[in-house]
């Protein structure tokens, strides 16, 4: 689907991600982690094409994304960053800005547009708000609108920057939620996440990094078994597998425990 071919980035100069290679694969979830600073949120700006690379090469289903323009390109990828300014604007308003990409010249909407932002609202649970500021909104109503703006772009690969920190709980696990739903539309997702039970619990991948490089990319189980998480992160882990009182236990209800050396 994206394939990123010996990628090299960072800023000023500064190589701040290295030699990466990973290809995320059509209908999926990855979810990428690492500690502070490892270059989590390079390789997300890179791979979406808002950070050009060093060196290497990236491509959408084999084509270059520095041969297409950057109007084509924002039906093929949406990013959604972590810290943005909260604009004045109403919750309608804000979704229509994920269809400025298939508007003409003068931005005006057309009714196909507008059936589009109609049912990423409604997608979202949000009728009851479409005429309310986002100012207003509470974190977690808030982040289900910008998730919304993100449907109304209507692309293939979606990047999402740490789309839970800063909620409550229930907003947080409401929003995985929304993400796997993303993924039954045939959506491609690549995320950072920092809590680490939520990664390995909701991807098809996990992407480890560690100062810049990936040190091991694969399913969740196969990560967690490595035993990688608890060397680059100085920490104890184990699998938890929750039941149902008679003794019976689900793989779908595992969690992972983390604690300190």
């Amino acid at each position: 689907m994206i394939k990123l071919e010996n990628v090299t980035a960072g800023y000023n100069n500064v190589e701040v991600i290295k030699n990466i290679n990973i290809d995320f694969e059509e209908s999926s979830i990855t979810s990428i982690i690492g500690k502070n600073g490892c270059g989590k949120t390079t390789l997300l700006k890179t791979a979406s094409n808002l950070l050009k690379p060093f060196s290497g090469k990236i491509t959408i289903r084999g084509e270059d994304v520095l041969s297409i323009s950057n109007k084509e390109l924002a039906k093929k990828i949406s990013y959604l960053p972590q810290h943005r300014p909260v604009p004045n604007i109403t919750v309608y308003n804000l979704v229509m800005h994920g269809r400025y990409p298939y508007l003409g010249f003068s931005r005006t909407p057309r009714k196909k547009d507008k059936e589009i932002v109609e049912m990423a609202i409604e997608h979202m649970g949000l009728n009851n708000y479409i005429n309310k500021n986002i100012l207003e909104l509470s974190g977690g109503e808030r982040q289900k609108a910008y998730i919304a703006m993100i449907l109304a772009q209507d692309t293939d690969i979606i990047f999402l920057d740490e789309p839970t920190t800063f909620l409550d709980i229930n907003h947080q696990l409401e929003i995985l939620e929304i993400i796997k739903n993303l993924k039954t539309m045939r959506k491609t997702i690549v995320m950072v996440l920092h809590d680490l039970n939520s990664a390995l619990r909701c991807s098809d991948k996990v992407c480890l990094l560690e100062k810049g490089e990936i040190v091991i990319c694969d399913t969740p189980q196969a990560v967690f078994e490595s035993g990688i998480i608890n060397e680059v992160f100085k920490i104890y882990s184990k699998q938890v597998l929750i039941g149902d009182g008679t003794g019976k236990q689900y793989e779908d209800t595992k969690q992972y425990v983390f604690y300190l050396k």
